[in-house]
């Protein structure tokens, strides 16, 4: 999730910032979000665009073809040692029935999966004519299929037009819009988009997993022609969603600025926390009221910041460099 840079773009930095809080977030509230109306939408929202952004930012830094051997020691050595930590936690610690399978990444381990084989891609798949519309069929169709989540090949093809999209945008193309006029418009929007989500019923028949990527829609109890419908309405709201938010984030260096350099730490580690509350206690079953969702979200940005500290980059960053 993270890259370097000679002159960094805090604008970025910035807006990976807000995406890993809501990752954190987004977790943290899965065991209980349907058990009131503002952690059911927020939920929601949450879901609407934290993934495809992420992935169109490593799309945006990734327009430069690196070489297999580095793409093997920066995310698939990363990959397999992440698989065996969850393994041992999931299996020594937690007493939960698991494999060591590697060919069905542990909870959020998907991603390194997938962006090995996006990075990989990417080049060749460019060379395609309309490569882009291809890659949105593929994301659609791919929902007809159900392959669950061998080598979260129903991911990497759902998310792949965010990977591709961020790797053709130029950051000229807010320079238009990036102003007062079009900041207050975005807000709008984005206002218009939260009040819609508290008011409207038709949504609350859908579940949030529209948005995963993961599973089929047969198994969302879905008929082919209206999934696809759904998943086209989904591919618009997150590409929407992800430029507004690109024009109201800050552009310059703020003080929480550097953990849009510490993803990777954040990503990898409140995952395996998140795993032993879950399965170790029945507080986040528990969550109910206003008060303990908001108590829950506080935790959440402590959680974040514990795992930015030096200690748990310096060990993702050991991971990456082991190769």
């Amino acid at each position: 999730m993270e890259q370097k840079q000679k002159t960094r773009e805090y604008l970025f930095d910035n807006y990976k910032v807000l995406l890993i809080v809501l990752v954190v977030i987004g977790h943290f509230i899965e065991p209980c979000y349907d058990q009131n109306p503002f952690l059911y939408e927020l939920k929601w929202g949450i879901v609407a665009f934290h993934m495809p952004a992420f992935i169109f930012i490593s799309g945006y830094f990734s327009k430069k073809n690196p070489s297999l051997k580095k793409l093997v020691g920066s995310l698939i050595i990363p990959y397999f040692v992440y698989e065996v930590i969850y393994y041992l936690v999931y299996t020594l610690l937690l007493d939960k029935d698991t494999e060591l399978y590697f060919t069905r990444p542990k909870f959020t381990l998907w991603y390194l999966l997938a962006l090995f084989v996006w990075r990989l891609a990417a080049p060749a798949v460019k060379k395609i004519p309309y490569y882009f519309p291809l890659s949105l069929a593929a994301g659609l169709l791919v929902g007809l299929v159900g392959i669950g989540n061998f080598l979260s090949i129903p991911r990497i093809l759902f998310f792949f037009p965010f990977f591709l999209a961020g790797m053709e945008f130029d950051g000229s193309w807010l320079a238009k819009y990036r102003n007062p006029r079009g900041y207050v418009g975005a807000l709008a929007i984005l206002g218009a988009f939260a009040l819609y989500l508290f008011t409207d019923e038709h949504h609350r028949k859908l579940s949030v997993k529209v948005f995963y990527g993961r599973y089929s829609y047969e198994s969302l109890g879905l008929e082919p022609a209206e999934g696809i419908l759904i998943r086209i309405l989904c591919y618009g709201i997150s590409f929407i969603l992800i430029y507004l938010f690109m024009l109201v984030l800050p552009s310059e260096k703020k003080s929480y600025s550097y953990l849009g350099e510490r993803t990777m730490a954040i990503y990898i580690f409140h995952g395996i926390i998140y795993s032993c509350v879950k399965h170790e206690s029945n507080v986040l079953h528990s969550i109910r009221s206003y008060r303990e969702s908001i108590l829950l979200i506080i935790c959440c940005l402590g959680l974040v910041w514990v795992v930015s500290r030096k200690p748990f980059v310096r060990l993702t960053n050991r991971i990456a460099h082991l190769m």
